[in-house]
């Protein structure tokens, strides 16, 4: 009514707040805060000084700031130069960190490249394609989601050391390069959900199954694929206990497994938690930046019908 008048009265309408889209910002830039919020001790602690690291634990700022701990980390400070600074709380352990590095990329990268191509045969397959038991079988094949992959660990160890695949790249990547269960489920429900006029009309032109999974179908599903891709890769490169049981060798070592290395160098009673920090901060920033770079490749496959 007040709005009414104003206008009628030539005065300008007065703009209605809107208090329960406030409510909900500041909800959020809560909730955000919370969950930054390690990510932000992580990265402080890790530019604290080692010998002030306890002196005032309530700063959310550095204290002594210095890059001293990121530059171990990267392997760019001498070791020898840390060990007469042990004094004031330096660690002297270090990582062949771009070693480590390529080694982590390389094995995430082909574990994501085999497991999405080799899961959209398998899915397009069970989705597509008729055959006897198909049901029965791709039952059976979930049933895989069922087992922990914990209990896999002893028979995969075995079968590595018998094909001498202990200490190499593809003892790490073997188990997970092909296929798994929930990889083959999340694909298969998006070639149901594909028009099936348009696999009909690549018959009638002379095209082949594969030639159909080929030029038809895997176009149509590049979104849902890339999230795969994406979670495929991060899970690899986080993965620790199994590329830890068979990479042990230096050469293909990977960050995960480096880290927990350099842990244990740490000469005092106390562990390094500065370098620590800075290490940790180092080797999640690849999977930020993919995320950044390609997060909304998320949110679209989830949006995903069919056609694009």
């Amino acid at each position: 009514m007040a709005t009414t008048f104003d206008r009628i009265a030539g005065h300008p309408a007065r703009k209605q707040v809107n208090v329960g889209k406030i409510v909900m910002w500041i909800i959020m830039l809560i909730l955000v805060a919370i969950t930054l919020f390690p990510l932000w001790w992580v990265i402080r602690t890790g530019f604290t000084s080692p010998g002030a690291l306890f002196r005032d634990t309530t700063a959310l700022l550095p204290v002594d700031t210095t890059a001293t701990n990121y530059l171990r980390v990267l392997g760019l400070i001498d070791p020898k130069t840390l060990v007469g600074q042990q004094a004031s709380g330096i660690s002297a352990g270090s990582l062949n960190f771009f070693l480590y590095l390529r080694n982590s990329f390389v094995v995430s990268g082909l574990i994501t490249v085999g497991q999405t191509f080799f899961s959209a045969l398998s899915a397009f397959a069970f989705a597509r394609l008729k055959f006897p038991f198909r049901n029965q079988l791709f039952f059976l094949y979930l049933t895989g989601l069922m087992v922990p992959s914990i209990v896999l660990f002893i028979p995969n160890f075995v079968l590595m050391r018998q094909l001498g695949w202990i200490g190499t790249i593809q003892g790490i990547v073997a188990p997970t390069f092909l296929m798994t269960p929930f990889a083959v489920f999340f694909i298969r429900q998006f070639f149901l959900s594909l028009n099936k006029d348009l696999e009909e009309a690549a018959k009638l032109d002379g095209c082949t199954p594969l030639g159909i999974f080929w030029r038809v179908a895997l176009p149509l599903v590049v979104g849902p694929l890339m999230t795969l891709a994406l979670l495929t890769f991060i899970g690899s490169w986080n993965d620790y206990l199994w590329p830890l049981l068979v990479g042990k060798d230096e050469s293909v070592r990977v960050l995960t497994v480096a880290l927990g290395i350099f842990r244990s160098q740490t000469p005092q009673g106390a562990p390094d938690w500065t370098g620590l920090m800075a290490s940790a901060a180092v080797s999640i920033a690849p999977t930020v930046l993919i995320f950044v770079v390609f997060g909304r490749k998320i949110v679209d496959s989830i949006q995903f019908s069919g056609f694009r």
